[in-house]
């Protein structure tokens, strides 16, 4: 297993709001750095990767569910709501519809506190207006180019 310090001896510095991911080794793992953090991404060693890091869509998820769950708790706590725990567990499918394929996200929200149905049913609202979940439900153009 590969220990994230051995990250910090690379040049790349990020800006804020800026991620780089780096070729770590030939394969598939990829050293992501932000402006404070630093982790790997990787693919599994069934399809040739090391396992460093999660892969790619478990990262996507994982924003998808840590922006949900950060959502709720602010909500939450700026009402005083008695919200003890959240927890958010997400998988991902492909699925052909109508000769097209569809990723599917399914996202199960577990809320654990004293909520009346009313304040319940508000965050799963809440959950639906969290950043991550309106970039990927919106109109996304990604600009690329090669250098």
């Amino acid at each position: 297993m590969l220990n994230p310090v051995e990250l910090t001896g690379s040049d790349f510095s990020p800006e804020k709001g800026q991620v780089i991911v780096a070729e770590h080794n030939h394969r598939y793992t990829r050293a992501i750095y932000t402006e404070q953090h630093q982790w790997f991404a990787d693919e599994a060693k069934q399809i040739g990767g090391d396992d460093y890091g999660p892969n790619p869509y478990e990262m996507l998820m994982a924003a998808l569910g840590a922006c949900t769950s950060m959502t709720v708790r602010m909500y939450a706590n700026r009402k005083e709501w008695p919200l003890d725990d959240i927890r958010v567990t997400l998988s991902h499918r492909r699925d052909n519809r109508d000769a097209q394929v569809v990723d599917i996200f399914e996202r199960m929200i577990q809320v654990a506190g004293d909520l009346t149905d009313e304040q319940r049913q508000r965050l799963l609202d809440i959950a639906n207006k969290c950043p991550v979940h309106k970039t990927l439900t919106g109109t996304i153009d990604i600009q690329t180019q090669l250098r």
